[in-house]
């Protein structure tokens, strides 16, 4: 099985990657969050899953350790294949879901395009308990609630909320010790430059 690879990027899109090897082409699947962590990088370091069926082989990157985990977490659950647990992580931070299901809370989980009540509901029940497994995603922890908060402020003004929480994520990565209303309004100046 392949657990890792190191190489140049000879093709990205948001969900897949060629990637280049020692002269040997990988064609690997990735979430939305793992794109945008290597999207203006030449150079890349993925964690793989390798995904084996009948007639196929599938290599699946993250970026980040946790983030392979919490796929792996997923992909434990009936009904959740590979596809929809890269769906699940393209759509909500590793740290954001993790949160989520520890605190029960089935409404984040579904606003997750192709996740409805059931299966929101299995996540938490299932997952409650095993997602203490889930690694720390290595950045400095940032208050959920600020997060949550400044993303719920930006949606209700209009703003996409996919847009939104890039910008904060962005923001926070920069200065982690911003007030609700300093991120609020350097969210705001980036989405209206």
């Amino acid at each position: 099985m392949i657990g890792y690879l190191t190489g140049k990027i000879i093709s990205l899109k948001p969900t897949k990657l060629l990637l280049d090897v020692n002269g040997v082409g990988y064609a690997v699947s990735i979430s939305i969050n793992t794109y945008e962590n290597i999207s203006e990088k030449e150079m890349v370091s993925l964690f793989i899953h390798t995904s084996v069926k009948e007639d196929s082989i599938t290599l699946f990157g993250f970026f980040s350790e946790p983030e392979k985990q919490m796929f792996e977490l997923l992909i434990s659950i009936t009904g959740i294949g590979p596809k929809l647990a890269q769906s699940i992580l393209s759509g909500i931070q590793t740290d954001d879901l993790k949160d989520a299901i520890q605190r029960g809370n089935v409404s984040r989980i579904i606003a997750v395009p192709g996740i409805g009540r059931k299966t929101g509901e299995r996540l938490v029940l299932e997952l409650k308990n095993k997602v203490d497994q889930v690694s720390e995603a290595g950045t400095k922890e940032i208050p959920f609630s600020v997060k949550n908060e400044a993303a719920a402020a930006l949606t209700t003004l209009g703003y996409n909320s996919k847009v939104a929480d890039k910008i904060i994520r962005d923001i926070l990565s920069e200065d982690p010790n911003l007030s609700l209303e300093e991120l609020i309004k350097k969210s705001l100046s980036n989405l209206n430059k």
